[in-house]
């Protein structure tokens, strides 16, 4: 299975690259996507590396087509994406693409500026032209009592002899949701001295700035004597009223209107030239954003490594440290001498492989099928290097094992169209870049629902579950005939009862369960006993099945003393206790047929009397003697397990050789080629080179491998192996206990399908007159509803969540440690999807 089944051998490489050559070679290398680079200089602040100074440029640019990407947004203007990947610019490049961003920032500020301003007094012309036109509408309405008003505000002044005042106004526009305020303010301020008249305008206006739509109102106030009109003024603008001139006379008014009519069709033949202007330059944007966003992104991400790199004593060559699979390293030197090649460099660029002390990353090779599946193992943890990997396991046990608990051959169906639907139209959803974030967990995981949809029909067609009913292909194999009942207990009674040793034909159901228990009342004891039984069978089988991983991690691993003290007494402690549970089921299910079914002893209290040593159910001749020994021979892999491993480690490390480690480099130079090999070994590892899979060097010890007790005492080995003990004895009981929720959960899911379909269909096909008709429809509708929503989503999602855990905890606790960490290659691919922080 390739590095499916483990991950990819990597190495630590070293290049050293010319200056001039650098930045081509590393753009190569992003394009190749098989190097993870290292940090030379973690001391180094980011502020004071070599190429700050063009990350920092690099930055700018995106800020510039970010802004150019808002204003196009904002225009409703579609972004073209032709699918193209441009190579990355030459460095040289980096002068052209700024300037030419910064004309389009210029240019488009510019003309926002100017077309704000434009806005502006169009608003204001706007709002002046329904001043003069309300205003005109308020004079014509108190033109008749316009003398007494003057009569009943001077009577006191002309009663005492005074000269009589002529009243002020000012006029001006405010926002609709301050009138209120802007009135009980007025008010309260005057004293009730003024007088406000206010309309509102029909049609919303557009703010300037913002380019939403506003309501506004137009205002008039009357008052008397230049201290009321001081306060008002200020109140008007306080509350942020737009004051206009509105001339006494209708003359006036109505020669002011025909000039901001006049200005008004003005200023809008400018504005849609401006906007036009505008369009053209955002469409021209739009069109080019999403190649100048990759050729940033890439020039951004070559600086950034580079910025990890040494430089050397001459400054003329960077020297650069990474982790790449072995098995590309020619595809690496071919990217390298692309690189220099097409920089013009004369001199080549060197790969050294290097023997690493510290344990490399994982890397796992997947396509679109194995991705979904190799998430769901590495949402539990990375696997160790070279560990084995869960996920081709997975690809089988997940969906199968939700088929378990999901079994229903018509709800299978429905979840099988629609992740056929995303897998056939996947180009076309991948093109639409939906960002729904429930989507694309969907969409990322459809390969997995198309499988636990083809393993739910399957189970369907086991449990002959469709929509909780049963389809007779084959017919059945109970014969009702046979029962030799009368007619008379036929007519008087609504049930019988099927003795199976008469009414049963001996030759069981083709495929799956027979559909005459779909009838029988015994229907869910019959299941019960059945499903319980079959998920016991299915998890120890799987729990046996990751025991056995173990054994390959051990025999890769170098490691003869787990297999001894590991894996030898686990398999025997778990095939003593559950592994003879499974062949007492097997053996009560090929022993005892329905003539001798009455005498058919209970499991359950033959495997508690194991543990007993009592011998009141036998269920086969000479069990008392088998019991016993198992019982004793899991009871000795207790200690086993417990003591021996830390005493021969602490023995092999307090009183065995002492071992002298000879470090020395060697060096190999192939004649012709543009590739160095260093070497750093020992006389240990050269010893072991002839032991490993390959030939070469030893297999790197996982990182966080609990095995390594170098300088431990015997204490705290003691106390490490006591916890691995406690935790494998009793997860034994509880994991097999935990699969028994493949039964619980088909169980429920199957009660649950038939009250939907009692309560729902069933009432709707009882109807005998044409009411049925819109009551089938609307109970149908109701019940493929609620099939949907509770049977498919909730009880897929429940379905899905307990599988997840039966791999996670029940099946990968037994092998896998997950505590490496992700190969996180140099890729243009990932950099050019990711989106810009």
């Amino acid at each position: 299975m390739g590095s499916l089944f483990r991950s990819e051998e990597l190495c630590l490489a070293q290049m050293f690259l010319q200056s001039e050559a650098a930045y081509a070679c590393v753009s190569e290398l992003g394009e190749l996507g098989l190097v993870q680079f290292r940090d030379l200089n973690p001391t180094v602040n980011a502020f004071q590396r070599k190429f700050v100074n063009e990350v920092r440029r690099c930055d700018e640019m995106e800020r510039k087509l970010r802004f150019l990407e808002k204003e196009i947004q904002r225009a409703e203007i579609v972004i073209d994406d032709t699918g193209e990947n441009p190579d990355a610019p030459q460095p040289r490049e980096m002068i052209d693409l700024e300037a030419n961003f910064e004309k389009l920032e210029n240019d488009l500020k510019e003309v926002n500026t100017n077309q704000e301003a434009l806005k502006r007094n169009f608003l204001e012309l706007t709002e002046l032209k329904h001043i003069l036109r309300k205003t005109q509408g308020f004079f014509e309405q108190m033109s008749d009592d316009r003398d007494e008003t003057h009569q009943s505000l001077l009577a006191e002044d002309a009663a005492r002899g005074g000269q009589p005042l002529r009243l002020g106004f000012v006029a001006g526009v405010i926002l609709r949701e301050r009138l209120a305020s802007f009135e009980r303010m007025l008010w309260r301020v005057c004293r009730g001295n003024v007088f406000l008249k206010q309309t509102e305008i029909e049609t919303p206006l557009e703010d300037p700035v913002t380019g939403d739509e506003v309501n506004k109102v137009v205002f008039i106030i009357f008052f008397q004597g230049d201290q009321l009109k001081t306060r008002v003024k200020k109140i008007c603008e306080g509350f942020r009223a737009s004051l206009y001139p509105c001339p006494e006379t209708q003359a006036e008014r109505r020669e002011m209107a025909i000039g901001v009519m006049t200005r008004i069709e003005d200023l809008q033949t400018v504005l849609t030239q401006t906007q036009q202007h505008r369009h053209r330059v955002l469409s021209q944007a739009a069109h080019n954003l999403r190649v100048w966003f990759i050729k940033v992104k890439k020039i951004k991400a070559i600086y950034h490594s580079m910025n990890l790199f040494n430089l050397d004593v001459t400054q003329k060559c960077l020297i650069a440290e990474c982790w790449c699979p072995v098995a590309d390293l020619d595809s690496i030197q071919l990217a390298l001498r692309r690189g220099t090649d097409r920089s013009g460099s004369s001199v080549p660029s060197i790969l050294n492989r290097m023997i690493a002390k510290e344990t490399p990353p994982t890397y796992h090779r997947t396509n679109k099928f194995t991705a979904g599946f190799q998430t769901i193992v590495d949402a539990y943890g990375m696997a160790n290097y070279r560990e084995v990997n869960p996920a081709p396991f997975t690809i089988i046990t997940f969906p199968f094992l939700f088929a378990v608990m999901f079994g229903d051959l018509g709800h299978g169906f429905i979840m099988f169209l629609i992740a056929a639907y995303l897998v056939i139209n996947e180009k076309k959803l991948i093109a639409k870049k939906i960002e729904n974030e429930m989507f694309q967990m969907i969409f990322g995981g459809r390969y997995i629902i198309l499988l636990m949809g083809t393993f739910s029909m399957y189970t369907g067609l086991l449990y002959n579950d469709i929509y909780s009913k049963s389809l007779n292909i084959f017919g059945t194999s109970w014969s009702v005939g046979a029962a030799n009942y009368s007619e008379a207990t036929y007519e008087s009674n609504s049930e019988l009862e099927l003795d199976p040793v008469d009414t049963y034909s001996g030759v069981p159901y083709p495929f799956g369960l027979d559909p005459i228990w779909a009838l029988a009342e015994n229907k869910i004891t019959f299941l019960n006993s059945y499903k319980m039984k079959t998920s016991v069978i299915i998890g120890v089988s799987q729990m046996t099945f990751g025991i056995f991983l173990s054994l390959a991690n051990h025999s890769y691993f170098k490691k003869p003393l787990n297999i001894f003290c590991e894996f030898i007494p686990q398999m025997l402690f778990l095939m003593s206790v559950f592994g003879y549970l499974c062949f007492l089921i097997f053996y009560k299910w090929l022993v005892y047929d329905a003539a001798s079914s009455a005498d058919a002893p209970s499991l359950l209290i033959a495997f508690i009397n194991m543990f007993m040593f009592k011998n009141t159910i036998v269920v086969y001749d000479g069990q008392s003697y088998v019991n016993a020994f198992l019982v004793i021979l899991a009871v000795m892999c207790v200690p086993w397990m417990l003591f021996i491993k830390p005493i021969y480690t602490y023995l092999k490390a307090n009183h065995g050789p002492r071992m002298r480690h000879l470090s020395h480099v060697r060096m190999t130079v192939n004649s012709g080629e543009d590739t160095a090999e260093v070497i750093h070994n020992d006389e240990l590892d050269l010893n072991h080179q002839d032991d490993s899979p390959n030939g070469g060097p030893a297999p790197a010890v996982p990182a966080g491998d609990h095995d390594n007790h170098e300088g431990t005492g015997m204490g705290e080995m003691l106390i490490i192996q006591a916890i691995h003990t406690i935790e494998f004895c009793l997860g034994c009981v509880s994991h097999t206990a935990s699969y028994l929720r493949l039964w619980a959960l088909s169980l429920a899911h199957a009660e649950l399908s038939e009250v939907l379909w009692s309560m729902g269909l069933t009432t709707g096909l009882s109807f005998d007159s044409y009411l049925g008709v819109p009551m089938l429809f609307l109970i149908f509708s109701a019940w493929a509803v609620l099939t949907i929503a509770i049977l498919i989503i909730m009880e897929g999602l429940s379905a899905f969540l307990h599988t997840l855990r039966l791999h996670w905890v029940e099946f990968q606790s037994k092998f896998y440690s997950g505590e490496g960490y992700m190969f996180s290659s140099f890729s243009f691919d990932y950099i050019i999807d990711k989106p810009l922080e």
